[in-house]
């Protein structure tokens, strides 16, 4: 009797840990599944006692902050002079930049440390010895880079923006890779319902909390006219370009729309019946709807041949770019300033602004390219790259993309993952 007594105990026993170790085992997937890191707006900072933190504001100076401090005008000049010289920081950024004052023996104490925190990965510490001489140590800040995964689908109705923002692509990504696409697609026409695309790129870390977001690192698209892939890749001489798969340079020389996000009114066309003039001629360029005053950037580097005003285009710049390409940028509302004939300009370079100037029904950019002499379809012609890859360069970007291809297809296993960098 005393025997069964002990089993049914020992098997309560038994249903005991069982059970509980049940509900730990539910408490930890929970843990796993609810986790995720911390952000920068997760982290509230504690600050010591004997330090002040300031935020830099607008119409703030050093001067003004120090002096606020109350660190006197020669120490005010010493450490302008070493944040210069030592730590090339010549200026404060509002909203943005933080200065920290500690003092060791209290709030009315001197000022013995600051340090100027000029944004999230560097940290410039300033000390001052009992000879008065103020030293200087600069730190950059160890980041701790992710890639991450990406990938939408464009649903009826959709623009690449709204189908991206669906994505939980940050906005600032999404610009950047509108710009890389820019060169291959035109977003009015290009973008269908059943496009699926993917990005793949860098969120930076410190001590597990988010910081903010790095470079994009690979973009697919399934465009009309095939796939589109881009790669960014860090040549032998640590510059930086993007790559099609085969390593060619993804940026081309002119871009098809200069102004990101605008829908195109009218095509090229060899006829067309004028909106103004009523008779039916050829159309040389592509008109995209842009209200009166937006800023029209160069679609290419190059230098301006001519600016200035005719009955058709209105006001008008036209750039040439190479031996073989020009553009022309017609009904400009105004030109910007400093942008004249013999001006060199650089690529998304702003040189006007969008209007109604000429015979135009309405605010908008008449965009024109010119390939050795003759008017082409800036939707159709075919763009010379900018930064193409050499033999032993091309070579490394090959193995480079095959490794990342194939981090990716992990990643595209599990999207909510990342990969170390």
């Amino acid at each position: 009797m005393e025997k069964a007594k002990n089993i049914i105990l020992s098997r309560k026993v038994v249903r005991s840990v069982l059970w509980l170790a049940g509900i730990l085992v539910v408490v930890a997937i929970v843990l796993a599944i609810t986790f995720k890191p911390r952000t920068n707006k997760d982290v509230v900072p504690v600050v010591p006692d004997n330090t002040v933190v300031v935020s830099v504001a607008s119409g703030d100076t050093l001067s003004k902050i120090l002096s606020a401090q109350g660190i006197g005008g020669t120490d005010i000049n010493k450490i302008a002079d070493v944040l210069k010289t030592k730590a090339g920081i010549t200026g404060l950024r509002a909203d943005r930049d933080k200065i920290e004052f500690m003092r060791e023996k209290g709030p009315d104490s001197a000022v013995s440390k600051i340090t100027v925190v000029p944004g999230p990965w560097r940290r410039v510490e300033l000390t001052c010895d009992d000879g008065g001489i103020w030293n200087c140590n600069a730190i950059d800040i160890e980041r701790d880079t992710r890639l991450v995964y990406r990938q939408g689908e464009i649903l009826d109705g959709d623009s690449f923006y709204l189908a991206g923002m669906r994505a939980d692509i940050p906005a600032g990504i999404l610009a950047e890779v509108y710009d890389l696409l820019a060169f291959e697609m035109d977003f009015e026409r290009d973008v269908r319902a059943g496009q699926k695309f993917s990005v793949v790129y860098e969120e930076n870390y410190s001590d597990n909390v988010k910081i903010d977001n790095g470079a994009v690192v690979a973009v697919s698209f399934d465009a009309l006219r095939g796939n589109v892939k881009m790669y960014r890749f860090r040549k032998a001489d640590k510059s930086i370009g993007y790559y099609d798969p085969n390593g060619n340079g993804a940026i081309k020389s002119l871009k098809r729309t200069p102004i990101n996000n605008a829908k195109v009114t009218s095509s090229f066309s060899t006829r067309r019946k004028h909106p103004v003039l009523g008779f039916t001629r050829a159309h040389k360029g592509v008109d995209f709807r842009a209200p009166t005053g937006t800023p029209i950037p160069s679609a290419g580097a190059g230098r301006v041949v001519a600016r200035g005003y005719n009955r058709g285009h209105g006001n008008f710049i036209k750039i040439r770019h190479n031996g073989s390409f020009e553009t022309l940028y017609a009904h400009m509302s105004k030109f910007a300033k400093n942008v004249k004939v013999g001006t060199t300009v650089k690529q998304g370079q702003i040189i006007g602004y969008s209007g109604s100037t000429g015979l135009s029904t309405g605010p908008h950019l008449h965009y024109e390219i010119i390939k050795d002499g003759k008017h082409v379809n800036p939707m159709t012609v075919k763009l010379p790259a900018i930064n193409n890859l050499d033999a032993v360069n091309k070579q490394k970007f090959l193995e480079y993309r095959e490794t990342l291809d194939k981090a990716i297809e992990e990643l595209v296993k599990n999207p909510k993952s990342f990969i170390q960098m």
